[in-house]
């Protein structure tokens, strides 16, 4: 397996893995390496949306209907 090292990291950050850690049962290292491993998959998944999306896709879309428009779109005033 590979090691890396993170240099200068704040030291706020750091306490604040420590607590994340401790919360969670785990060793400093151990929290790290979890905030790594869900970093990478999230990103290499396509994120949240293509997650949601794979999940409820099988349910099929909504259609809605919109109403016809009573009045002529305008322009934005923009000043």
């Amino acid at each position: 397996m590979a090691a890396i090292t993170v240099r200068d990291l704040d030291d706020r950050v750091r306490e604040q893995l420590r607590v994340r850690a401790a919360r969670h049962g785990r060793s400093m290292e151990a929290e790290v390496r979890l905030i790594l491993e869900d970093a990478v998959s999230t990103s290499e998944s396509g994120g949240l949306f293509r997650e949601l999306h794979e999940r409820f896709a099988e349910l099929g879309g909504v259609e809605l209907e919109l109403p016809a428009r009573t009045t002529q779109p305008r322009a934005a005033d923009l000043t």
